[in-house]
């Protein structure tokens, strides 16, 4: 029953990292039916990691007496009833207020589901087990994205929603099913946050963590419209480059699952890395179809270890609380998301794709440098 608790979890997340990045497939038709352009609907990626940032401490701390499965069921009953409002929404302030529900849905479940590994599985499987509810995240890009964008371009972007609503109904069911009673252990309160937040160990996470969200959000959400316009890809064939990014992602997940518990801050300043290099080389290289899907690839990889190792690191910078350090790490996902997204789009409008990479880029590489010139791990010890 455990691991079928675990897979629950894992799906619960999966459905939601799958709404909230759904539109980056589907952003220039979405954008064609309101008549607004790519960065303003880039706000559909700006909601929800805005409101999901604000959430997650409020909603955790206003909840932390109430049964944590109890809490799972509800935010995915609120997911359903976004994605329902979203596929029948008759004007776009509407698809909006369907991804404010999206963002409390992000911020609740994520920060309670998240750290659930240690109550669900034996405390030698509680690695392995974290893994696979982290495989979400890459799961999300590789079948949710690819998919909802040729469901999209086959029936519409509204019949994409519509069929994420009805299988949250079925991950909903799972949860009531699979998942155990889960009365709260250690209750998390505000006090618990503010005390971690003037750690300098958290504190760093928090810095490496915004970092190489804001480069990878503030290119990644914009990347359909950048194959459509530089590498002049046709629909069809997004669908593809995006499969093989959310492909290399699965990989990224568990490679980065193995190594960062020993070596959080190697696998985290080396997905950095190699996001720098993606990011920067693709105005140039991924002008060629060959070349863009080399890049999607690494790019896949090297993304698909920072979600697992962001999360470890803060786990170990406060081992005694894991439910207040997944809220930590959920608001500053969440927050950097949104900014990201933002910052983006407001870019896309005024220059070009190929500039909001090379941004994107320079960004990564800060966060490379940050990482090598401050050699803390997150145990708060210093490294040469």
């Amino acid at each position: 029953m455990g691991w079928l608790a675990v897979v629950s979890v894992m799906l619960g997340i999966f459905v939601i990292v799958t709404t909230e990045i759904l539109p980056i497939g589907l952003l220039t038709s979405i954008g064609s039916s309101f008549t607004v352009s790519d960065g303003m609907a880039g706000l559909m990626m700006t909601m929800p990691g805005f409101l999901a940032a604000i959430s997650a401490p409020l909603v955790t701390v206003a909840t932390a007496r109430f049964d944590r499965r109890l809490m799972l069921c509800v935010f995915m009953l609120l997911l359903v009833l976004a994605n329902f409002l979203a596929a029948a929404a008759p004007d776009y302030w509407l698809v909006l207020t369907s991804r404010i529900m999206v963002g409390i849905t992000i911020g609740g479940f994520w920060s309670i589901g998240a750290g659930l590994a240690e109550r669900l599985v034996p405390p030698a499987s509680v690695g392995r087990a974290t893994a696979v509810i982290f495989s979400a995240v890459p799961l999300g890009s590789v079948l949710g994205v690819p998919m909802g964008t040729l469901v999209g371009d086959l029936a519409g972007w509204r019949i994409a929603f519509t069929a994420m609503g009805a299988l949250t109904v079925g991950v909903l069911a799972m949860l009531l099913l699979f998942v155990p009673p889960l009365p709260p252990v250690h209750a998390t309160r505000l006090g618990v946050l503010s005390g971690m937040l003037r750690s300098a160990k958290t504190r760093f996470a928090l810095l490496l963590t915004f970092l190489v969200v804001l480069a990878h959000f503030g290119t990644y959400t914009y990347v359909t419209p950048f194959l459509k316009q530089v590498t002049h890809v046709g629909s069809g064939l997004i669908t593809t480059f995006l499969l093989l990014y959310g492909a290399a992602g699965i990989l990224g997940n568990f490679l980065g699952g193995a190594w960062a518990t020993r070596y959080p801050r190697t696998v985290f300043g080396l997905g950095a890395a190699l996001i720098a290099a993606v990011t920067l080389l693709l105005p140039a290289l991924g002008r060629g179809e060959v070349g863009a899907a080399m890049l999607l690839i690494v790019w896949g990889i090297a993304y698909g270890a920072v979600p697992v190792a962001s999360q470890t690191w803060f786990f170990k910078a406060a081992p005694q609380s894991p439910e207040a350090a997944s809220v930590l790490f959920t608001a500053s996902f969440q927050a950097t998301i949104s900014m990201g997204a933002l910052a983006g789009g407001v870019l896309l409008d005024r220059t070009s794709p190929s500039a909001v990479m090379l941004l994107g880029g320079c960004t990564a590489v800060l966060m490379v440098l940050v990482v090598g010139a401050r050699r803390v791990g997150p145990d708060g010890s210093e490294r040469s």
